[in-house]
């Protein structure tokens, strides 16, 4: 089995959703795996990375809407009496989507559905500067 490391970096301000796909599928060209498996991971707590059909409906207000009702920005978590800020809402969104994701890779190409695009999402509070891990195993 072999394996490859790539990263690469995204600004991010608060509550965004970005389209890492295009820079994934560069990635993809520059290695030398051709079959296997892609994990995508972000280190840290407030932020996650998922699937979606990356259009201005979904990413703009349905997801929004949909973690605010889920998870809302403003109660006072346990966690800001730990910790003394105010991104509990953060910490537990990226407890229901993950820093990481497994995407098969055959012949040089993502597994992706037709309108599957892979985000990015900044939960945190503030603008962040975000390394994206992309390992290739195969």
């Amino acid at each position: 089995m072999v394996s490859e490391l790539f990263t690469f970096q995204i600004s991010t301000t608060p509550n965004q959703i970005i389209n890492i796909t295009d820079n994934i599928k560069k990635l993809v060209n520059k290695c030398s795996i051709r079959t296997g498996i892609l994990t995508v991971f972000m280190p840290g707590s407030t932020g996650g990375i998922s699937f979606l059909e990356y259009e201005p409906g979904l990413v703009k207000s349905d997801v929004p809407e949909l973690l605010q009702r889920l998870l809302p920005e403003g109660p006072d978590y346990k966690h800001h009496q730990t910790w003394g800020d105010h991104n509990g809402h953060s910490h537990l969104r990226s407890f229901l989507i993950p820093p990481s994701q497994t995407i098969p890779l055959v012949d040089g190409k993502l597994v992706l559905g037709t309108w599957q695009q892979i985000v990015f999402c900044e939960f945190d509070e503030k603008p962040r500067n975000r390394k994206i891990y992309c390992q290739f195993t195969g």
